[in-house]
């Protein structure tokens, strides 16, 4: 059985190993592949594992002896479901994968803002603290996090872990969610997306993209946040329009922007967040500690290994 895998590289730049795909049969991995070259690499493969690598409804028509694709990720709109359940081609994602990280990582942009240790770390660098008459200096506010407002949108496991650490900070926890959890917990306020914008200080995404959630914040929704609050997301770049936040950002309306995912990556050169004031953008990293990819990497081989046993796990299709 041969196994292709089309873009390795960012779960395992290294640190990790893929050999114990080799009991699957004959494996070709590649780092990267361009979306023109999927089908000619997939060839006659059966089994295909991709992160970000589209597969198509051509690439399937181009590669018939597909059986099963495995995603190394817990999104999937890259595939064709569609053909692929017309087809009968099994495809598989990671769930859950992520929550730790992710709810770190929103964290860690968040106090961004509110300690600005890296904006005071760099002024004692610069020999501003030496010169300084006090025994402390501080530019800007300093912002506690305890008796503010956390807003979720989407309240998954990452919707949730973030929930338990902002109430570990001391904040109080509003969300909103399609589906009301049952039992909903006490300590969590359930709310319209309307009320929790203007009740909220910081904002944080955490629903899938589905076409009815692309530019879900739109110029419209940002005037309805509280003035000056924060806005972050760790989901993805599309469920926010990116020309409105900046504007949000230029007039004060919001107060600060965060965020892990651009609706075009590798982030455009002409995206309209660069440069912005009040921004702060880092390179979809929040699911790359080792921790977190080799939890990945450890579900896509059992996924695989479900798939051949008969018992496939983790299904979209």
């Amino acid at each position: 059985m041969k196994l292709v895998l089309l873009d390795g590289y960012a779960c395992n730049p290294g640190d990790l190993s893929y050999a114990p795909l080799s009991r699957f049969g004959e494996v070709t991995l590649y780092d990267r592949t361009p979306s023109e070259l999927a089908a000619k690499r997939i060839g006659n493969a059966e089994l295909i594992l991709t992160n970000k690598v589209p597969i198509t409804k051509k690439v399937m028509e181009s590669c018939p002896h597909i059986r099963y694709i495995g995603l190394l990720s817990t999104g999937y709109n890259i595939i064709d479901l569609a053909e692929a359940s017309r087809r009968g081609i099994t495809v598989t994602h990671v769930p859950a994968y992520s929550t730790d990280g992710v709810a770190q990582a929103v964290f860690a942009l968040l106090l961004s803002f509110t300690n600005r240790v890296a904006e005071h770390h760099a002024a004692v660098a610069a020999g501003e603290w030496s010169a300084s008459p006090d025994f402390c200096f501080y530019r800007g506010g300093l912002t506690e996090l305890a008796g503010k407002t956390m807003g979720i949108i989407g309240y998954g496991s990452i919707g949730r872990r973030v929930a338990e650490i902002a109430r570990a900070f001391g904040m109080s926890v509003a969300a909103h969610t399609r589906t009301l959890p049952d039992p909903a917990p006490k300590e969590v306020r359930f709310l319209t997306l309307s009320e929790l914008l203007a009740q909220s200080d910081v904002v944080s995404i955490h629903c899938p993209l589905f076409p009815e959630t692309e530019h879900l914040i739109d110029e419209n929704r940002l005037a309805h946040m509280k003035r000056g609050a924060i806005l972050i997301n760790t989901a993805r770049g599309q469920i926010v329009d990116e020309a409105a936040v900046r504007a949000a950002l230029e007039s004060g309306q919001l107060g600060g922007f965060a965020a892990d995912v651009a609706s075009t990556e590798p982030i455009s050169p002409d995206n309209p967040l660069l440069g912005a004031p009040n921004c702060i953008l880092t390179p979809h990293i929040a699911w790359a500690a080792k921790e977190t990819r080799a939890r990945l990497l450890s579900v896509v081989i059992q996924n695989i290994a479900d798939f051949l046993a008969g018992d496939p796990k983790n299904r979209v299709c």
